[in-house]
């Protein structure tokens, strides 16, 4: 799907939006500066979102999944490489992070996080565009990008929004997923909404 300039500049601003308000609750959880960006997104097929995992080299993520319904529906990761994920919790927890599975304290800390930040960018969505979206309790899970992706067997044609994270914190950067895939039809009430209702400007 091809977005316009206004519509593409909207979703950016509305995910930033999002991320800006999440930055700013990590911050004051942990007492220390946190800088939560979004240098770009894309849209894709839940086939071509595989392909740009796995050229990333994410063959195995930790990820932080939600359902939403509403005016759009359809389920919402933050994702990281398991590494990733184990340094930002050692940062955030004050511990000394392996590479193995995380235990169920930072399994729990990772959770906390996910939450945080796709209910900050889904709460910008909703907020700005004046929507109502319910969510579904977060679940953690570590696993390969095909099973997480064809996890609750969406269809082919279904749309993907990609927006690539990065976290700075005290001089560490940490880069990880966010994840929106959107129900056959929930994408383009989306942009029905920006078009509409965004400042006027899409």
């Amino acid at each position: 799907m091809k977005l316009t300039v206004e519509q593409g500049d909207a979703l950016k601003e509305l995910i930033n939006i999002g991320v800006g308000r999440a930055a700013g609750v990590l911050s004051e959880m942990v007492r220390c500066n946190i800088k939560l960006q979004v240098p770009f997104i894309k849209i894709l097929l839940p086939a071509e979102l595989k392909k740009e995992m796995e050229e990333l080299g994410r063959y195995r993520v930790a990820a932080v999944r939600l359902g939403f319904k509403g005016p759009f529906s359809g389920s919402a990761a933050l994702v990281f490489p398991p590494d990733s994920a184990s340094k930002l919790v050692a940062v955030l927890t004050g511990e000394e992070f392996a590479a193995a599975d995380l235990d169920s304290v930072r399994v729990g800390t990772l959770s906390e996080v996910g939450n945080i930040v796709i209910n900050g960018v889904m709460g910008s969505i909703s907020n700005v565009l004046k929507q109502s979206i319910n969510y579904s309790l977060p679940n953690y899970m570590e696993d390969n990008v095909d099973n997480l992706l064809t996890l609750d067997k969406r269809d082919p044609n279904a749309t993907v929004m990609l927006a690539r994270t990065r976290f700075t914190i005290e001089r560490l950067y940490v880069e990880g997923d966010i994840i929106l895939i959107f129900e056959v039809g929930s994408f383009d009430a989306l942009l029905e909404a920006i078009n509409k209702d965004y400042g006027g400007r899409a």
